[in-house]
């Protein structure tokens, strides 16, 4: 996994996470990505420091190592942030165990169960932010995934 600093078009910052470059890539040419303030569906690279520490036997004497996140003592508020996002994600991959993947063919498949055309089953897929919009106001409930998922195709 990869993390990139993101920028919409309006100027927000954010962060998100890729399986690799390409990944970036693909989903930036495919109108997959949106700005998690405004929703804006203009989105690049924005400027971000690499951060390459030196390897273990070329640090100067009296440098620290980096530390993870995790040793050092969090908030409270962390704590109930961090178990509502487990809770959260556990009740995501609960919810994709019943359903099935359709990748790209998920506003097909949305359309021809509204339609009547196939039995309503539960599924997921991608859909780029102008058709996930189109289905809403065609009366078509959908709703974003909160975390990512990754195709079936790209997994390890």
């Amino acid at each position: 996994m990869i993390v990139f600093d993101l920028k919409c078009d309006a100027g927000h910052v954010f962060e998100a996470w890729f399986a690799s470059s390409a990944s970036f890539a693909d989903q930036q040419a495919r109108s997959l990505l949106c700005c998690s303030f405004c929703g804006s569906a203009d989105v690049t690279k924005a400027p971000m420091a690499a951060r390459i520490p030196a390897k273990g036997n070329q640090r100067g004497q009296g440098e620290s190592l980096p530390v993870a996140i995790n040793d050092s003592p969090q908030p409270p508020e962390f704590q109930r942030i961090k178990a509502a996002l487990e809770t959260a994600a556990k009740a995501q991959a609960e919810m994709l165990e019943k359903s099935t993947w359709v990748g790209r063919k998920f506003d097909q498949n949305a359309r021809a169960m509204d339609a009547g055309e196939i039995p309503h089953t539960p599924i997921h897929g991608e859909v780029s932010p102008k058709e996930a919009e189109a289905l809403k106001e065609d009366g078509i409930a959908v709703a974003p995934l909160p975390f990512p998922v990754i195709p079936p195709e790209k997994r390890n």
